[in-house]
Order: structure tokens, then C-alpha cells, then sequence
């Protein structure tokens, strides 16, 4: 590992709310911190975040108070936005190179590309879709 990891906002909700891999998702999330990861993730991640959490408290799928208590540990996150200027062209590359509909992901990817670090997330699919070995699933993750 270079001293950074970038991570989605898949591995931060399962981080903030209670999934089959929050401990996991906690337990690298620790492991980062102590050893003093530089936490980098893509612009649109603190949007994702924010949107999700709120739609989840909107349907009812966990109460207010939950969605207040997960955005606010969010807030509190240690992770850093970063938007090189290729990021855009480095996410439609690698959208059309791993055949990606979206280029959402690719967003994910291209800044762990363009910072040369491991991307870790909770999206099993997006793990399988691009197949490389730095796109790490967090449910492989096991404390060292």
C-alpha cells in the first residue's frame, strides 16, 4: 500500500449503518487509521453518502434518529476528497475499458488509479465487473 486507500460510498455506508459487512467495514477502516492511511475518495462520494442516508430515512428503512446518528459519525469521517484535473478522462476510460453503463464507479476507480492506491468497496459487483487486482472487496478484507 502506498500510505493511501481510497474508498466508495458503498464501504462507508456499510461503515455508518448496520450490514453484513459492517465489521469488516470497521475493521479496515480501524486498521487504516492507526497506521495512518491517507482515506481519499472521489468528489461525488460525500453526495452518495448524503443522498443515500437520507432516502433511507425518507422510506423508513431505519428511523430519523438513525439517519441523524449515521450522517453526523459521516461528518466526522477522516477522508479527503480529491479531484485531479485527468479524473474525468481517467473515469470515461476506464468506464468504456471495464464496459461500465455508468461512469459513477469509474469515478471511484479513477482517482485510485490516477493516486496509484488499492480501491476498497462494499459492491461485490463492481469487484467482479473490473477484476484488477487493486479494486478490493471489503468482505476479503482480514485484519493483519
Amino acid at each position: 500500500m502506498n500510505g493511501q486507500v481510497c474508498v466508495d460510498a458503498s464501504l462507508a455506508l456499510s461503515l455508518l449503518l448496520p450490514e453484513d459487512l459492517s465489521d469488516r467495514a470497521e475493521a479496515a477502516w480501524d486498521s487504516w487509521v492507526d497506521a495512518e492511511i491517507d482515506i481519499v475518495t472521489a468528489p461525488l462520494f460525500f453526495a452518495e453518502v448524503t443522498s443515500v442516508l437520507r432516502e433511507k430515512v425518507h422510506f423508513g428503512r431505519i428511523s430519523a434518529d438513525e439517519g441523524q446518528n449515521a450522517f453526523d459519525t459521516f461528518l466526522d469521517l477522516a477522508v479527503r476528497g480529491t479531484d485531479p484535473p485527468e479524473l474525468q478522462r481517467v473515469a470515461w476510460r476506464l468506464a468504456r475499458e471495464y464496459n461500465r453503463p455508468r461512469a459513477y464507479d469509474a469515478q471511484y476507480l479513477a482517482v485510485a488509479s490516477v493516486l496509484g492506491c488499492e480501491l476498497w468497496t462494499a459492491d461485490r459487483r463492481l469487484v467482479n465487473a473490473v477484476s484488477a487486482p487493486w479494486v478490493r472487496w471489503v468482505g476479503d478484507y482480514h485484519s493483519e
